[in-house]
């Protein structure tokens, strides 16, 4: 990236077109802010300072406490909106150290489950 360029946070997001969520399990929560522009609202998102919550942006700026992948979520074709999900929150393999994975795999290649990231048993980090 060029000196003065500012990096889209739009990049740090998976669009999939014309779908929104729709929670089946009612303790999962949501939070809505009025936000001009789709790149606001994935900046706001990206800083997630202070909130519990997944941070997933739409049209309308919403962070949910859950994903596409979560359990008691319901996926929903709908041309008014477009969902944006934290990449790091729906990805299926690891980037670099893995510090920011956040998904859903738990098992090697070849079939073998992973360690827990907090157990040094059988290996040491």
């Amino acid at each position: 990236e060029g000196k003065g360029k500012k990096r889209n946070p739009l990049h740090d997001f998976k669009k999939t077109g014309e779908l929104m969520l729709i929670k089946v399990n009612k303790t999962l929560e949501v939070k809505t802010k009025l936000l001009n522009t789709t790149e606001q609202c994935a900046k706001r998102c990206s800083r997630n300072k202070g909130l519990s919550f997944t941070c997933k942006v739409t049209k309308r700026c919403h962070w949910l406490s859950f994903n596409s992948l979560t359990n008691g979520v319901r996926k929903k074709q709908d041309h008014a909106f477009d969902l944006y999900e934290k990449k790091d929150y729906v990805r299926n393999c690891i980037i670099g150290k893995g510090a920011d994975y956040k998904g859903t795999i738990s098992v090697t290649k070849s079939g073998i489950q992973c360690q827990a990231w907090n157990s040094m048993i059988p290996h040491e980090h």
